[in-house]
């Protein structure tokens, strides 16, 4: 097992905006072309490499703080309300992260009004280029060619200089939209290659508690759109890590457990806290996108480079041993134990706490439904068996968990 894990800024950060575009066609590359535009921005302006750097960061995380569909599609018309609302959540969420915590001031005012500040200077000039940029992203017609549009977005734009945009920022950009490569690039396919290149070979350095740290601000993302899944993924974490220290893993196999009971659900950040929280029965449409994200899970963690354990063990979390699970239909030994102890984990937690359609069973009839997997072949009996004979110490650790997640979840809210 490795001892640290070095992962590419790029892969980390397209991780995360990938996923959260994922919720709806519309917001397709949105984040990819904010990005770039804020460092093609910050470039004229006069910014240096790292400032642009961290731009193209700030622009990739822009809008994670959207936790609705109607939110995240909000942000799409020029003029919308209530704005800062998204904006103020995601600098919310990036303050829980040391790593990204620096950005929270930029994310926090990308819709920062220029004509409605107190006084000069409330925000980072990286704020202004962000919104800027953000705007620009939001006034490309998708749909027709885009060289055709220039000249309406930059009179649109130059409209709202001293207004809504900072007047320098519009100057600078300009000047930049006389450059048909600029627009080009923004539409390309190959845009995430051009943000690669800008962003350079800067990686991050992790420990095992910068991997847990990570891990958690993705659950936090991941689990936060919704009271009924503001614990889950701290619960299927413990519960994992529980179960996989007495099965015999080493300390570090239990660590990376944890880890992966954080991540198992990352790819419901595509799907729609609607659906999330829907009290009456899914549509068929609406249960196959629940059914996709053990899917986006396995896309959006694979890139990184030195977590392929992590994807596999969160990824595989609903696969059976009867190879009749979903998304790849593996079974038997194909399924490593580490998967079989999030799959029981996730159960497991799954049926005792709260969902908007029922309520949290009790820890007997949860291990009693556990058995009754065990034996179809979908769940692995042994695991099961041990759940079972540690039954009081297991929901205990649960439960703490849970407990804490929802504690960081008011928190939050609370501002």
């Amino acid at each position: 097992m490795l001892r640290s894990y070095r992962i590419s800024t790029f892969d980390l950060i397209m991780c995360i905006s990938d996923t959260v575009d994922m919720v709806s066609p519309a917001l397709s590359n949105h984040h990819k072309q904010v990005a770039y535009l804020a460092a093609r921005i910050a470039e004229a302006h006069g910014l240096g490499r790292e400032r642009q750097r961290t731009c193209i960061v700030a622009g990739a995380l822009h809008d994670l703080g959207g936790m609705t569909v109607s939110e995240r599609l909000g942000v799409l018309e020029f003029e919308a309300e209530g704005l800062q609302d998204h904006a103020r959540m995601g600098a919310r969420l990036l303050g829980t992260f040391s790593l990204l915590s620096d950005l929270a001031p930029i994310v926090g005012g990308h819709h920062a009004v220029w004509g409605h500040r107190s006084a000069p200077g409330d925000e980072p000039i990286e704020a202004h280029i962000l919104h800027l940029a953000d705007r620009i992203a939001v006034l490309v017609d998708r749909g027709a060619e885009v060289l055709g549009q220039v000249a309406g977005i930059a009179a649109r734009i130059r409209g709202e200089a001293g207004r809504l945009f900072h007047p320098g920022l519009v100057e600078t950009f300009e000047a930049l939209a006389r450059q048909e490569s600029l627009w080009l690039d923004l539409v390309s396919p190959t845009l995430g290659g051009e943000i690669r290149r800008r962003l350079g070979d800067e990686a991050v350095e992790l420990d095992m508690q910068g991997v847990f740290e990570l891990a958690a601000f993705f659950a936090r993302l991941i689990d936060f759109r919704s009271r009924f899944t503001a614990s889950h993924s701290a619960g299927v974490a413990a519960t994992a890590e529980f179960l996989a220290r007495h099965a015999g893993f080493s300390p570090r196999e239990q660590a990376l457990m944890r880890a992966a009971g954080l991540l198992h659900d990352l790819g419901k950040l595509a799907v729609p806290a609607e659906v999330l929280e829907k009290p009456a029965k899914l549509s068929e449409a609406e249960f196959n996108l629940i059914r996709s994200h053990t899917y986006s899970t396995w896309r959006a963690l694979r890139p990184i480079r030195d977590f392929e354990v992590i994807a596999e063990w969160a990824a595989y979390h609903h696969e059976r041993l009867d190879g009749r699970g979903y998304p790849f239909h593996i079974g038997g030994r194909d399924i490593s134990m580490g998967s079989r102890i999030m799959a029981v984990a996730d159960v497991f937690v799954a049926l005792t706490e709260d969902r908007p359609y029922r309520d949290g069973m009790g820890t007997e009839r949860a291990l009693d439904i556990l058995g009754d997997m065990a034996q179809q072949g979908a769940l692995d009996p042994r695991l099961v068996k041990l759940a079972r004979s540690h039954q009081g110490e297991l929901d205990r650790v649960r439960l703490e968990a849970q407990e804490a997640a929802i504690q960081e979840y008011r928190e939050l809210l609370a501002g």
